[in-house]
């Protein structure tokens, strides 16, 4: 009878590190502990006997408590040219059970870093394949940004224009979530943002080779990958669902009367002679007071839109104020809000504000 066909993974990424460091990242403790598992995982213990037979195991967590275990023998340990080791899960969780797979990794000097080619072969289908190709992936972003220099910022970049809310509301996650960046110029519908977005709308996100659009994705992506700084997804039900619900009125109705409609319409006028249409400012405008009502009586509660707490929701608000607040009548529609007014003075203070105030 035929052997039953098996699958092979092969991925190359570029590390801006000595393959040595590199190399030393496979097969010690101290690395494994630092990059193993995906993004929004992280490692409870590594355990390592760096010789050929010897074993190695791995068990990462995230933060609602999900584990898994993943460990093998190693194969062959050249440092700093290569290493290979079997690969099989563990426990009531495991992704495929009884079944060893096979890691080979070589490395190579070159650019004054280091090419890392992995094969990871053994899979009895396809669907376990791609699986494994995104958990490396992700896991690849953690090693690189453990080895880079830059950090995180070797890593990630956010593709956009400073003086966009959308953008800044990224920025400001971005700060808020300690997450060291690449900060990219680019103007909607321009050539790389088109690369990125289908709609060539601004912000996009790199990480590695994992591509995002859309701000409400982008933000959510960054909460759920990094346990640093501040969460932006409140505890409780009732907090996580006013988050949801005052993202959407930004996307559906605020960002369209206040920024597009009012701020955009002054600053980049559409109307006769190049002058701003104000049929469409008025329109706008006698519909804002009533979306600073809704704000008012949100921020009756305290300082923070969704709850008692900072979350996403602030961030994407608290930006659109700023633009609506910097129009003469603006300004003086958002006087008549204490609240509102009140709430918006406290994250005015935090640094993911005041460190992406556009010029």
């Amino acid at each position: 009878m035929n052997a039953p066909e098996r699958f092979t993974l092969s991925m190359t990424r570029f590390i801006r590190a000595p393959r040595e460091k590199v190399y030393d990242a496979f097969a010690t403790e101290a690395g494994l502990a630092a990059w193993m598992g995906p993004r929004g995982m992280k490692v409870r213990s590594a355990k390592v006997d760096p010789r050929v037979g010897g074993a190695w195991r791995v068990e990462i967590y995230n933060r609602d408590g999900f584990t898994l275990v993943v460990g093998g023998q190693y194969k062959q340990l050249q440092r700093p040219s290569s290493v290979a080791y079997t690969w099989k899960w563990e426990g009531e969780q495991n992704p495929m059970p009884h079944l060893e797979t096979l890691v080979e990794v070589r490395f190579t000097e070159k650019d004054g870093g280091t090419e890392l080619h992995m094969t990871h072969s053994g899979f009895p289908v396809a669907a376990a394949r791609e699986g494994h190709h995104q958990g490396w992936i992700s896991t690849f972003n953690r090693l690189n940004d453990y080895l880079d220099p830059q950090g995180s910022a070797g890593t990630i970049s956010l593709l956009g224009d400073v003086r966009s809310s959308y953008t800044r509301t990224a920025r400001m996650a971005l700060a808020e979530k300690c997450v060291a960046y690449t900060m990219q110029n680019a103007r909607p519908q321009s050539p790389d943002i088109l690369a990125l977005h289908p709609f060539g709308r601004i912000p996009a996100l790199r990480d590695g080779e994992i591509e995002l659009w859309e701000t409400s994705a982008i933000v959510n992506y960054l909460d759920e990958c990094f346990n640093t700084g501040v969460p932006l997804r409140p505890g409780s039900i009732m907090e996580r669902t006013r988050c949801a619900q005052w993202i959407s009125a930004v996307n559906c109705y605020l960002y369209d009367s206040m920024i597009r409609r009012y701020l955009l319409q002054v600053l980049f006028p559409s109307g006769a002679d190049g002058q701003p249409d104000r049929g469409v400012i008025d329109k706008a405008l006698a519909e804002i007071p009533a979306q600073l009502d809704a704000l008012e009586k949100a921020y009756s509660r305290g300082d923070y839109v969704a709850g008692s707490v900072l979350s996403a929701a602030d961030l994407f608000v608290a930006p659109i104020l700023a633009g609506l607040q910097f129009m003469p009548e603006g300004g003086q529609l958002m006087a008549s809000y204490p609240n509102l007014l009140r709430a918006q003075a406290v994250i005015r203070q935090r640094p993911s504000f005041t460190g992406t105030q556009p010029q």
